[in-house]
């Protein structure tokens, strides 16, 4: 997929808010330290589309991005560890959750994980709620140029070995960095497929 344009909408405080379900929309999730925005400015090709910032938990609200014309990507607040009160960490998982299960036209969910660390209890109790509750989601581990290919690839696996505990089969599992711009091309071309396949059978919203 080339990006030939990657437009800002609007951010939104409510799920309600957000623009018209008319197009595919796929959504961007993680810890709030997990280089989200980062991923997403190297997917668009775009250096300052997601706000970054080296305080966790900087995203607050639903932004919602109209790619190619044809469908949406939304960046959505990240999950525990933000240096935020208790009152409002809880209004973030309120938010989240109300997107993610009422959003009719969101797609795929792509959860991105740290790369650089063992499975964490935050972040497979994330994945079993999305089960739970029927979403569609993709794992995709970031930072993958922190360290060597060797320990990124047991890392992944030992990640694979704890899911498969309580899953039968996994997802689609991407391995990136935004820094190197790798592993966004299988996310693109996922994309690109999905839409193809809706357009195809004339999926309405």
């Amino acid at each position: 997929m080339v990006i030939k344009t990657a437009e800002f909408v609007k951010s939104s405080d409510r799920w309600q808010d957000c623009p018209e379900p008319t197009m595919p929309e796929y959504a961007f999730i993680g810890r709030s330290n997990v280089g989200k925005s980062s991923l997403i400015n190297a997917l668009m090709n775009h250096k300052y589309l997601a706000k970054t910032s080296g305080t966790p938990g900087k995203t607050q609200l639903i932004n919602n991005f109209v790619i190619n014309e044809s469908w949406s990507l939304t960046d959505l607040p990240g999950y525990g560890y933000a240096r935020v009160s208790k009152s409002m960490r809880k209004d973030f998982e309120k938010l989240i959750t109300n997107y993610i299960l009422n959003r009719k036209n969101l797609v795929n969910l792509f959860i991105l994980i740290d790369s650089r660390h063992t499975p964490q209890a935050i972040d497979i109790e994330f994945i079993e709620w999305c089960g739970e509750n029927g979403i569609p989601f993709s794992i995709v581990f970031t930072k993958a140029d922190k360290l060597k290919p060797t320990v990124i690839a047991k890392n992944v696996e030992h990640y694979k070995s704890e899911l498969l505990k309580t899953w039968e089969d996994l997802p689609e599992i991407y391995v990136t960095s935004a820094e190197k711009k790798t592993g966004g091309e299988g996310i693109l071309d996922f994309i690109t497929k999905t839409n193809e396949f809706l357009m195809h059978n004339h999926v309405k919203f």
